[in-house]
């Protein structure tokens, strides 16, 4: 048996030893520079005051014009040709003409250009010298499945210090995604190479998938033995423990004991985050609840809102159902908004966010005997946070099964069964060392992630030097 663990471990040894490497330095880079994404505010900071003047039709005339049967939320946004309803089904999204109810997708290079002009000038980036440099449906940073609705995207160069490049979707017409020179540099040494993300492979996400998920599950089952191996080969000399071997074997041998532990949860955790419900729960909505939640209102019943006065200047302004009631939000700021209600649980008007009254009684359609919802501490073991600075986040607990839902737009944001709430600590704990004690010191916290991928990168250069001389010696003619 042990000589079958040896076999095995030195192959899959001299299989894996540059993989383990990549894994521990680029996990260092993707520390300190995640994958580029449009944040909230850098989205909403692109958002031109809508001009209401120009808005001619209805919502339920939108929803009707967009021919989304199972419409749940329209927004009505301002582009550079005009202001355009974005109404969203579960699936679909479509883009009409608030003037006209017309088809508003962009079609129109030179609108998509027009459009990031806005959006940067709103941002206060220097876009003098933009310029369209591509139509596609994929490339490097735009692979992941969000983007789904939105392709094909028009990429477009700003021409600013930073190099930065922006998406728009042709679809709705809005900017989805933004990246920078320092972005893609990093990344290119940092995500691309530690999710095995290269464009050709992630477009398609079921082999990427299986890819990444046998590729990880190989290098665990290489670890594991090697940590086998590692104990197993102590040995005592004068009281004192050490290793028998010499050389670079006695330094892989020595600091594989050490970082032993790390490196056994570090990529088994990483193989973890490939589980898509192989062995825990997704957090995903059943269909009932999705029916609940995302129900499609008689959008005719709207028109009492649309006659409410809209706030000056609103950047944004929401339509959704929550409890089967329709909400409208009118929001001014990042963090400042409105929020119109046109159900009985809305008697008084306005406020900013809704209310405990009114999550609890949608909870209560979803399941049984379930607690009063209590605003998410910022501190709590198994966050969620709402984009919308200061929004509260309301955590309903129906016995087993909690909701997390964003008060700022009724969304909801985790569904945790124990099963999903052992996977924060199994998958997200244990391999970004998020635990609540840490971050609360994040310097203390990078100090470890830094240093733990440090010593599993020495680790790995050992094995690597180990393998290319077993690779010399076995091949040599």
């Amino acid at each position: 048996m042990m000589g079958a663990i040896v076999l095995l471990h030195r192959w899959l040894g001299v299989a894996f030893c540059l993989l383990f490497a990549m894994w521990f330095a680029t996990g260092i880079v993707m520390h300190f520079v995640p994958f580029p994404s449009l944040t909230e505010a850098e989205r909403f900071a692109g958002l031109i005051p809508v001009d209401r003047a120009q808005v001619v039709i209805g919502v339920a005339d939108a929803v009707a014009a967009s021919g989304i049967t199972e419409a749940t939320r329209v927004r009505l946004v301002q582009r550079s040709d005009g202001p355009v309803y974005v109404v969203s089904g579960i699936l679909l999204v479509r883009a009409v003409r608030a003037s006209d109810g017309r088809d508003a997708t962009v079609i129109s290079a030179d609108v998509a250009l027009d459009i990031a002009r806005d959006h940067a000038r709103g941002r206060g980036i220097d876009a003098a010298q933009a310029k369209i440099v591509g139509r596609r449906n994929y490339d490097q940073w735009s692979v992941p499945n969000g983007f789904d609705r939105h392709r094909p995207l028009f990429r477009v160069a700003l021409g600013d210090a930073a190099g930065t490049e922006v998406y728009v979707s042709s679809l709705t017409g809005e900017v989805v995604l933004d990246t920078t020179r320092s972005e893609r540099g990093w990344n290119l040494a940092g995500s691309v190479l530690h999710w095995i993300y290269p464009t050709v492979l992630r477009r398609d996400w079921a082999l990427w998938d299986l890819v990444v998920w046998t590729l990880s599950l190989a290098a665990s089952i290489a670890a594991l033995l090697g940590a086998v191996l590692g104990v197993a080969r102590i040995k005592r000399r004068g009281g004192i423990l050490g290793s028998p071997y010499r050389g670079w074997h006695a330094l892989h041998h020595l600091i594989g004991l050490v970082v032993t532990f790390f490196l056994l949860t570090w990529i088994f955790s990483g193989w973890l985050s490939m589980d898509h419900g192989l062995l825990f729960s997704r957090g995903q909505l059943t269909t009932g609840e999705v029916g609940e939640i995302n129900a499609a209102p008689n959008w005719r019943t709207v028109s009492s809102l649309d006659r409410e006065s809209a706030l000056s200047p609103a950047r944004e302004i929401e339509w959704f159902a929550f409890n089967g009631n329709i909400y409208r939000r009118d929001r001014v700021g990042l963090g400042s908004q409105v929020l119109t209600g046109a159900g009985e649980m809305r008697r008084d008007g306005q406020a900013r966010f809704l209310r405990a009254p009114e999550v609890r009684s949608l909870i209560a359609r979803l399941a049984p005997r379930c607690d009063a919802p209590v605003v998410l501490a910022d501190n709590d073991d198994y966050p969620s946070q709402s984009a919308v600075p200061g929004a509260p986040v309301y955590r309903s607990k129906c016995g087993d099964l909690w909701f997390d839902i964003d008060g700022a737009d009724g969304n909801v944001l985790q569904r945790l069964d124990p099963s999903r709430r052992a996977y924060r600590w199994a998958y997200s704990a244990v391999h970004t060392l998020d635990f609540p004690v840490l971050m609360a010191h994040p310097r203390v916290r990078d100090v470890l992630i830094v240093g733990l991928c440090a010593l599993g990168l020495v680790f790995s250069i050992t094995g690597t030097v180990i393998g290319w001389r077993r690779l010399r010696s076995t091949f040599a003619v």
